[in-house]
């Protein structure tokens, strides 16, 4: 089983940016989805971005709205999440997920399933400083 491999962390001051990358297996396109989730220290890990990449469509964590954005470049796979503005409280671990779209839709619907999700790369950690 190939798990994902997070990248692109560092220590930034708030309100700068900063891009994570993410390499994961690929499944086929029309039925998969890739996901961006974060946590903070003493934390549950929580949804951030999600992309289904048979058509785009993406949805947010409304605290990221308009700071975040969720893409995958298409000539490889490459998961990324553009963070253009970054707040304190964006301070975590990143990890990304790719799956078939059930098990994340799942996971944003109903964030008591994320304990229960398995296919976790090591992440990537993000720490935001004033």
């Amino acid at each position: 089983q190939v798990l994902p491999v997070e990248s692109g962390g560092d220590s930034v001051q708030v309100g700068g940016p900063l891009r994570l990358s993410c390499v994961a297996s690929a499944y086929p396109a029309s039925s998969y989805c890739m996901a961006w989730f974060r946590q903070a220290p003493g934390k549950e890990r929580e949804a951030v971005a999600i992309i289904d990449a048979s058509d785009g469509r993406d949805e947010y964590k409304d605290s990221v709205k308009g700071r975040f954005t969720i893409s995958i470049d298409d000539t490889d796979g490459t998961l990324y999440l553009q963070m253009d503005i970054l707040n304190l409280e964006d301070t975590g671990v990143y990890y990304c997920a790719a799956d078939y779209c059930d098990p994340l839709a799942r996971m944003w619907g109903r964030p008591a399933a994320i304990p229960e999700y398995r296919r976790w790369g090591q992440g990537t950690q993000v720490a935001v400083s004033s």
